[in-house]
């Protein structure tokens, strides 16, 4: 019997993949091709055991990366299901059979989600065409969102916008904020009435409100463009500053639209050529003031959502970080929860200077609320979805 699951992570020039045995959830094999579509590109990939490979090739399409891994992994045979976790999709969220209808209504949403609808759809109808009884099932990220209160969901817009144009605030990250719920209460005894403020912070940040499992509050709007300044995208931005830069100023909606979704963020603040918060801090460290006010701003906005979400929930049992940036910036969680005592935050110098992408308390015994570098496991999530989706009645 087909009992596997293969995660793809589609980005717009990369295929990241693991192979999990379910239901025992154990990892087989894992592995990503960056470049697809360049003269040359690259692959690594480990399988059990064995050492990993890494190489250099040419993959013109998605296609030759999904052949490329499916000589590496010996063939298909044994896969029950291909598992994505596309962004989002007119009209339709949870998990779902990725066919026609559900890649259609991705094209639907292409202008808010260039970067993140196209390769999904590419990438899904490469396998399907290439295994046509391959069932493809995909987790959208708004999927953890479905339950979010009315008065955190609706814009103080027109009520006829969100009934016909379905503008309202989404969320997105879902599968890593929904791990990251189900692990700190692994973590704590399965203890379920859990209110917790969850940061991913990466490449691409937000800021999750969780109580009792359920997401009801986010630091994301109706796109990825939104909430935290992101690594070369905008975040909250006042609406009518574009409509002025656009039509004033005579920038034109195709400019603005292309600063503020890949000339802004991180990159932006801080006039280097990449937003990456590695850069960021070295730059810093050398004296760079931009560079510096480009931190603040980010540290700024993350207050300021955990300050919200502290507000909404009447406190916080847990607040977690996560992902590239956070697991692997102790300076960057200090500068965060500083001056939080009169929330009970209390931070343990020494085991958030020494924890990095590890499972760790960061703060002090008798800190009021606890403090958590959790690694997430998105790929875990979706392959649990995809596996409850193939069995359900």
């Amino acid at each position: 019997m087909a009992n596997k699951i293969l995660v793809a992570n589609i980005g717009s020039t990369s295929f990241k993949f693991k192979l999990y045995e379910m239901p025992e959830e154990r990892v087989l094999a894992s592995g990503g091709i960056e470049r697809i579509g360049a003269e040359e590109g690259s692959f690594k990939y480990k399988i059990g055991s064995a050492g990993e490979v890494r190489g250099a090739a040419a993959f013109p399409d998605y296609a030759a990366a999904i052949a490329f891994v499916e000589k590496a992994l010996g063939g298909f045979g044994e896969l029950a299901a291909v598992g994505f976790k596309p962004v989002m999709a007119k009209g339709i969220s949870g998990t779902q059979f990725m066919e026609e209808p559900v890649l259609a209504a991705m094209e639907a949403l292409y202008t808010l989600f260039p970067a993140h609808n196209p390769p999904y759809v590419n990438a899904i109808r490469s396998f399907r065409k290439a295994f046509p009884e391959l069932p493809c099932i995909g987790t959208f990220e708004t999927a953890f969102y479905d339950d979010l209160p009315e008065h955190n969901r609706r814009y103080p817009v027109p009520r006829a916008w969100e009934a016909e144009y379905g503008i309202r605030r989404y969320g997105f990250h879902g599968a890593s904020h929904r791990y990251i719920s189900q692990r700190v209460s692994e973590l704590r005894g399965n203890e379920k009435n859990l209110r917790i403020i969850s940061c991913h912070l990466g490449g691409s940040s937000s800021i999750c409100c969780i109580q009792n499992g359920t997401a009801i509050d986010s630091s994301w709007g109706m796109t990825p463009q939104s909430g935290l300044p992101q690594n070369n995208r905008v975040g909250d931005f006042d609406v009518f500053a574009a409509i002025y830069l656009a039509r004033d100023l005579k920038l034109g909606v195709d400019e603005v639209e292309r600063v503020l979704s890949k000339e802004s963020g991180l990159k932006g603040l801080s006039n280097l050529p990449q937003g990456d918060m590695r850069d960021l801090l070295a730059a810093a460290e050398s004296g760079n003031t931009d560079a510096s006010v480009a931190i603040d701003v980010f540290v700024g906005a993350i207050r300021k959502y955990i300050g919200q979400f502290l507000v909404e929930m009447n406190g916080a049992d847990v607040i977690t970080f996560t992902a590239g940036i956070a697991e692997n910036n102790p300076i960057l969680r200090e500068k965060i929860l500083a001056a939080m005592d009169f929330a009970g935050v209390k931070l343990d110098k020494a085991a958030n200077d020494a924890a990095r992408s590890c499972e760790a308390v960061l703060s002090t015994p008798d800190s009021k609320i606890e403090v958590r570098l959790v690694p997430t496991n998105e790929e875990l999530i979706i392959a649990r979805n995809a596996w409850a989706k193939l069995h359900e009645k």
